[in-house]
């Protein structure tokens, strides 16, 4: 299997983890998309959207989209529950990520550490959003250890990859106590050294 990857963003190093994680064998194959590079004719053909990740599996399919490429390699593991409902509730983690956590936490790193921002540049409500992304959080990990309970599931793969990187985007999570717990215990439940 093929990952192709820029090793700069949460939702490539996902695929990474999980793979690691599950020793699946696959080679890393670096996509510079700052500088284009998954909007190259060839990157194109293995991904329309011009979006990492993407994954070339053994038989040669292409499968894109974060959560789905963990999705689809974790089937069958501890990552995923066994009890349907508990895999929904990941699922709805795994939903909720992209849509509530990713475009405010994710998009105010990357609008600060490559574009060069200042955190007063910062869309005020792309901010308030991100705080509210990690309340939510916090209220759950208040209550479990993990996302989904007291085991780690992709739930915590998926909403780890930015988290633990929130204040490169002027997030602070000092004050949430839960997740600065929740990071430490999902690295290391991982294998995945501090982020710095």
């Amino acid at each position: 299997m093929k990952i192709y990857g820029d090793r700069n963003s949460g939702n490539c190093q996902k695929v990474k983890w999980v793979c690691d994680a599950l020793a699946l064998p696959s080679t890393w194959i670096d996509v510079d998309t700052m500088a284009g590079g998954s909007r190259t004719p060839e990157f194109l053909k293995l991904n329309s959207a011009g979006q990492v990740p993407v994954v070339v599996l053994d038989d040669g399919r292409t499968l894109a989209q974060s959560n789905a490429i963990i999705r689809y390699l974790a089937r069958g593991s501890a990552l995923i529950p066994d009890d349907d409902y508990l895999a929904a509730k990941m699922d709805e983690w795994l939903f909720w990520e992209q849509y509530s956590h990713e475009p405010y936490i994710a998009v105010c790193r990357m609008q600060m550490v490559y574009l060069g921002k200042s955190q007063g540049d910062l869309d005020p409500e792309k901010v308030k959003r991100g705080y509210f992304a990690l309340a939510r959080m916090e209220h759950q990990l208040h209550q479990t250890r993990f996302l989904v309970g007291d085991e780690l599931t992709l739930a915590d793969v998926s909403l780890l990859a930015y988290t633990r990187v929130a204040h490169e985007g002027s997030f602070h999570i000092d004050g949430y106590a839960s997740v600065r717990r929740w990071v430490g215990d999902a690295e290391r439940a991982l294998g995945v050294p501090p982020a710095v």
